[in-house]
């Protein structure tokens, strides 16, 4: 029994951490490194990027970070991540201009 409760509250702890969020502009190498989709070459693109100025928005990092795009930035927002704690296609929309 004490095997059993041991496995479950490490299974709890495992899912905890999948599904924390975690910020694009500040999260550590090592969280971004072990999310799916990140490798460590777009792991050090992101921090090198984000060390010019953070990202205003998933928009600005689409821009700037080679590699991530609308299906990528899906995916990573649904693991978690936020940039200024909005998940992709969470973001305000732009005010539109009135011809």
């Amino acid at each position: 029994m004490r095997h059993t409760i041991s496995t479950g509250i490490v299974s709890m702890l495992l899912t905890g951490i999948a599904w924390a969020q975690v910020d694009l502009n500040k999260a550590q190498e090592i969280e971004l490194d072990g999310l799916n989709g990140l490798g460590p070459t777009m792991t050090r693109a992101i921090m090198n990027e984000r060390q010019k100025t953070p990202f205003r928005d998933w928009t600005d990092v689409m821009q700037r970070v080679k590699g991530i795009g609308p299906k990528k930035a899906a995916s990573l927002s649904e693991q978690g991540v936020r940039v200024q704690g909005q998940s992709y296609g969470q973001a305000p929309a732009s005010p539109m201009k009135k011809p």
